[in-house]
């Protein structure tokens, strides 16, 4: 039975947003407060990321993760990846290096944002040990097989990750045909959805159905939420089956 806990939940800004005054931002429900998004991914004695968010290292803490044999990229912006000097405590843990996954704009990006890390500095103060891994097809973690998803942020090609009957997507606004052919016959499809009104380079709500329409999968969560969607308002609009996720939420597949 595979696992999986939403670490985060939000957008890039987070949630609540700084400086703003609006009613999600200033809500007292638990569950509109969301930080930047990634999942937690465990299944037997495999522990994976799908990206190390801004606040990781709370989230880490949060969800008492010990362990982590992977982080699967979507893509190199900074609410996805600048948890990744945290990735150094698992390292120093385990006494190897954490493989981390990505298309080649993801691990070029993420090469030249931490080159700090791949290049030879003084000793002292740490570094996370990472091994970089592009990928474009399927490849296995321990007992774990994956799948990569191609589909694009506006004009970015990033990746979607399928695990046995899970996928997620976020940050997208396309899904190429191909990439639609791996969504079948999914138990739980996890979907980054921003809004109610269109977004140049996110799935709104009515597109993220549109998209449950055709794939059909039997649950469905959205994520990747910005301050425009209340918690409770959005669960009473959606039909059955389909729901927003909120940090901390935690599914056994």
């Amino acid at each position: 039975m595979m696992e999986i806990t939403f670490l985060g939940t939000g957008t890039s800004h987070g949630i609540p947003v700084m400086t703003c005054s609006c009613a999600v931002c200033q809500s007292e429900d638990p569950k509109n407060i969301r930080t930047r998004s990634s999942l937690w991914i465990r299944e037997r004695d495999t522990s994976l990321l799908i990206d190390t968010a801004t606040e990781f290292r709370l989230q880490a803490i949060r969800a008492n993760i010990q362990r982590v044999d992977g982080v699967l990229y979507t893509h190199c912006h900074a609410d996805h990846v600048f948890g990744f000097d945290d990735l150094r405590v698992f390292s120093k843990l385990s006494g190897q290096s954490v493989p981390v996954y990505g298309n080649e704009p993801t691990v070029r990006e993420l090469r030249e944002v931490f080159s700090y890390v791949f290049r030879k500095t003084q000793e002292g103060g740490g570094k996370p040990q990472v091994e970089t891994i592009t990928v474009d097809r399927p490849f296995q973690i321990k007992d774990l097989v994956i799948q990569p998803i191609p589909i694009l942020h506006g004009q970015i090609p990033i990746l979607g990750y399928r695990l046995g009957q899970l996928a997620y997507i976020t940050d997208c606004s396309y899904i190429p045909p191909e990439s639609m052919d791996l969504l079948q016959g999914l138990e739980v499809l996890i979907l980054g959805v921003i809004r109610h009104e269109p977004h140049p380079t996110h799935m709104n709500v009515e597109q993220a159905l549109e998209l449950v329409q055709k794939v059909k999968p039997r649950r469905t969560y959205f994520t990747h939420i910005s301050h425009l969607l209340e918690h409770e308002e959005l669960t009473k609009v959606l039909p059955k089956g389909v729901l927003p996720a909120y940090d901390g939420l935690t599914l056994r597949i």
